[in-house]
């Protein structure tokens, strides 16, 4: 039996773990956390919250794989009329309805925009400056930067059409995406896969003799360690991660749904809208993902969130009955400057047996689809390889 050794148990870990597993090859997984899940774990009681607001798209090929599993599990999904309370702060005032060039910018396609011209400038040129700026602050939603009008016109474009999709192409797993992690490592455990958590590997060495292609899962600087390849780097963001729990609001209007600052990338989201679950009877739990740049602070990103509450959530500093920040640097995925694409990120392929798998190397897709993407191509890349030197096991095939 072929073997393998993932690295990183995270979403893309995972999917390595079980595509392997699916082959017929002998895997095993190392997770230095003793629990598995990486950015997708969900924290326990009484707010289950994520490391940043998560979604899944469906317009994805890991739509399917999860599907064809039944490893998506129930989705939470968003009641038409909360739907409607979708506000944007548009200058200086909150909205209930976006202004009609950001409209007509996101039913563009991805193909219609130019990989080597920064987005503010193309859009700009076809919608004009206001349309342009709102356009670059709703993609914040899906890319977490601070500048996306700086980014490629063609990165930044995909992230637009697809998150302004109608119908809605984000979906939201019910309990957290810790339910999804849950379920993807029961099915690698049924399809054979050893799964060793609280166990550290700082480097190939580590790895026990014979344990045959080694997939590495985690995120790149920590990739970039492990293999000792300081140029296993790429430019992602830097955010604050912003957690509230509100008493629930009573009387007819009620809290918004979410608030898109159009003014600013920056996107405040009440999850209980679609999941109750989340937190406990009688609360609201609002989480929010605000880009901050090179110069600020965590205090920046906590005044943007507060600013946009102060505009949607009446009452909302009375009736807090929790709340969390911190900072995450370099954990939102890859963003691309003018001039390059996916295929300029890290390779997947490192030569000697060794692969890359995450949200920040040479895959497409969008947020997890990159980490789905590049697992799949690096099991695939390793299974070829091992075949030239092992016959093929034509039971598995």
């Amino acid at each position: 039996m072929r073997k393998i050794t993932i690295i990183g148990g995270g979403f893309a870990g995972l999917t390595a773990a079980v595509t392997a597993a699916e082959t017929g090859a002998k895997v095993t997984l190392y997770e230095s956390h003793h629990t598995l899940g990486g950015r997708a774990r969900t924290a326990e009681g009484p707010y289950l919250t994520n490391e940043g607001p998560h979604a899944i798209y469906d317009g994805g090929p890991h739509w399917t794989w999860l599907r064809q599993r039944g490893l998506l599990g129930e989705l939470a999904p968003l009641p038409f009329r909360e739907a409607a309370k979708l506000r944007f702060h548009h200058k200086g005032a909150l909205r209930r309805i976006p202004p009609l060039g950001l409209l007509r910018q996101s039913f563009r396609t991805a193909d219609q925009a130019p990989v080597d011209e920064d987005f503010r400038t193309w859009a700009t040129r076809l919608a004009g400056p206001d349309a342009a700026r709102a356009a670059a602050s709703y993609s914040g939603v899906a890319l977490y930067h601070h500048d996306p009008g700086a980014l490629s016109a063609r990165f930044v474009q995909e992230r637009l059409h697809r998150a302004a999709s109608v119908p809605a192409e984000a979906h939201f797993i019910k309990g957290g995406w810790g339910r999804l992690i849950e379920r993807m490592a029961a099915r690698a455990w049924e399809t054979g896969v050893r799964i060793e958590t609280s166990s550290r590997v700082d480097g190939l060495g580590d790895l026990p003799r014979g344990a045959g292609p080694v997939v590495v899962a985690t995120s790149l600087p920590a990739a970039a360690r492990l293999l000792g390849d300081p140029s296993l780097t790429w430019e992602s963001g830097r955010t604050v991660l912003f957690d509230l729990a509100l008493r629930s609001r009573r009387g007819r209007k009620g809290d918004p749904f979410a608030i898109s600052d159009l003014d600013a990338p920056g996107w405040v989201e009440r999850f209980t809208t679609q999941d109750p679950s989340l937190a406990p009877a009688g609360e609201e739990l609002i989480q929010a993902q605000l880009p901050i740049g090179p110069g600020e602070a965590k205090a920046d990103g906590v005044a943007h969130a507060e600013r946009l509450l102060d505009l949607g959530f009446a009452d909302w500093r009375e009736r807090a009955v929790w709340r969390r920040e911190a900072v995450s640097n370099g954990r939102t995925g890859a963003v691309d400057r003018p001039g390059t694409t996916w295929r300029d990120r890290p390779a997947i392929d490192r030569g000697d047996g060794v692969y890359l798998a995450g949200d920040q190397v040479a895959a497409p897709g969008v947020l997890a689809e990159v980490s789905f993407t590049s697992a799949v191509e690096a099991v695939s890349l390793a299974m070829r390889a091992d075949l030239r030197t092992k016959p093929l096991d034509l039971k598995h095939a």
